[in-house]
């Protein structure tokens, strides 16, 4: 693999960096306060992290230097293309108990740009980490219905449930608007781009494909004039 050290690098490569920063503040957000997730490039090993969330961890900032273990499992993955260890256990400066993990990322060339690491600490109380995992009770709507399923028929199925359920719990819907809103429901969230969505909505509302067509050129055109608006 190609020498790659303190390389200048093209927008797209930046630009390819740049795309897992969001990745970085779901998984964080995901995990939870107590993991570190850090981005790094290798344009410069003396200021590599680009990204960091929960950087207190380890104390660290944007502008921070890769670490030995980075350039030491980098090297490795020049040599054979793997990452290795994928998971291992490490300590902060302050003693803490880290459990980590590191994925070399790619640029457009296919070239090592960057690594993305995660950094769980151990050192809290389990009981205290796994609270963070769990659902809060006192916030409404913490847990929401999502259909796992291995085909798209189900997938309509329950999202068509749904809108009927809530159409007919919204007391402002008059009955002769009824199958409009079921299908601005399914419109707004997204159902009608899974090929099937037509057909069914159209058997099960008793109503013509043409007649959902019709209300789906309405959403739009709403859409459309409300973006104008703005």
């Amino acid at each position: 693999m190609e020498n790659i050290i303190n390389n200048k690098y093209s927008e797209a490569d930046k630009e390819a960096l740049a795309a897992y920063f969001r990745l970085a503040d779901t998984m964080a957000d995901f995990i939870g306060p107590h993991c570190e997730v850090v981005i790094h490039s290798f344009e410069s090993y003396e200021k590599s992290v680009v990204k960091i969330v929960n950087g207190h961890h380890t104390g660290r900032t944007v502008g921070s230097p890769i670490t030995d273990l980075g350039l030491k499992m980098l090297n490795a993955f020049e040599k054979t293309g793997e990452v290795s260890p994928k998971c291992y256990f490490t300590n902060s400066k302050d003693g803490a108990i880290l459990k980590s993990t590191t994925c070399v990322l790619a640029g457009d060339s296919g070239k090592a740009i960057g690594m993305f690491c995660i950094n769980m600490n151990l050192s809290y109380p389990f009981p205290e980490i796994i609270k963070t995992l769990m659902p809060d009770t006192s916030i409404a709507n913490t847990v929401v219905n999502e259909n796992f399923s291995s085909n798209a028929a189900d997938v309509i199925t329950q999202a068509l449930d749904n809108a009927i359920e809530d159409t007919e719990k919204d007391a402002s819907i008059k009955l002769k608007g009824t199958n409009k809103a079921i299908t601005k429901r399914l419109f707004e969230n997204g159902v009608f781009e899974l090929k099937e969505t037509t057909l069914m909505v159209s058997e099960r509302l008793g109503i013509t494909r043409h007649a959902i067509y019709k209300y789906i050129r309405e959403f739009k055109a709403e859409e459309l004039n409300q973006t104008i608006s703005h």
